[in-house]
């Protein structure tokens, strides 16, 4: 039987909810606005990151960069997240994000920000679906961490701190926090179409991937939730209107 397409692939994991979807047709995205992801956090990235910074404070009514810096941040891992870990717990593979594979446009919102032409998977080892329970957990982490956390969020977390005062605690609590946000979703998702077994591996995975030393200081999961507890705030309560989220540290030093 031939291997199932990374597009097919992706496709299917579209169904989970709209963060989980992207693009995949084949084209042209620069001719339609679409810019590589990369270049967001490349070298050159100051006045692109201060744009979308500018644009989301002013979009969210708020006078403080880092509050702004800091939900861009957070919603970018949010999605990195997502269309990398339902590929990797559904089908045992990971996209291939890096290289300048991924696009983003910097004027729409999920689902529509983002393109992956093409799609391949990882080069790193995948293992096959058969193999899922075994020791292929550390394979796909590792392939989750380089594809997201290293391949993308590190740099980004690099140029955010370069145009914008903010804690680097904060930041990788939003990574954290992202994950867990897509884990929660996907892993409800397989239980309401009656896949226990793959709700557990996603959480072993998520698991897995927050043993990273970026990450591992960040919180606590709670596998029986899933539920996380972070010890740092994305700062998203001093949004007009806000409030604490879930797993804020703020929760608990107020209690």
């Amino acid at each position: 039987m031939p291997q199932e397409s990374m597009t097919a692939i992706l496709n299917r994991s579209a169904a989970v909810g709209p963060f989980f979807a992207v693009r995949t047709d084949a084209g042209a995205p620069r001719e339609h606005g679409f810019l590589p992801l990369g270049e967001l956090y490349g070298e050159s990235s100051a006045p692109a990151l201060r744009t979308r910074v500018a644009a989301v404070a002013t979009r969210l009514g708020v006078t403080e960069p880092r509050i702004a810096a800091s939900l861009v941040y957070q919603g970018l891992a949010g999605r990195l997240w997502s269309i990398a870990l339902a590929p990797a717990v559904l089908a045992g593979r990971v996209p291939d994000l890096g290289g300048g594979a991924l696009w983003w446009h910097p004027d729409r919102s999920t689902p529509d920000e983002l393109w992956l032409p093409s799609p391949s998977p990882s080069p790193a080892p995948s293992p096959t679906p058969s193999t899922l329970a075994s020791a292929s957990g550390e394979e796909l982490a590792s392939g989750l961490r380089a594809a997201v956390l290293h391949g993308h969020l590190m740099p980004l977390h690099r140029a955010v701190g370069a145009v914008t005062p903010i804690s680097s605690r904060l930041l990788w609590g939003n990574a954290a926090s992202a994950l867990v946000g897509t884990l929660r979703v996907l892993e409800g998702w397989c239980r309401g179409a009656g896949r226990g077994e793959v709700a557990e591996r996603a959480v072993a995975l998520a698991a897995a991937v927050l043993e990273d030393p970026l990450l591992r200081d960040t919180g606590t999961l709670d596998p029986a939730g899933p539920a996380f507890s972070r010890r740092s705030c994305c700062l998203y309560y001093r949004v007009p209107g806000g409030g604490l989220c879930g797993d804020c540290v703020l929760r608990r030093t107020r209690r």
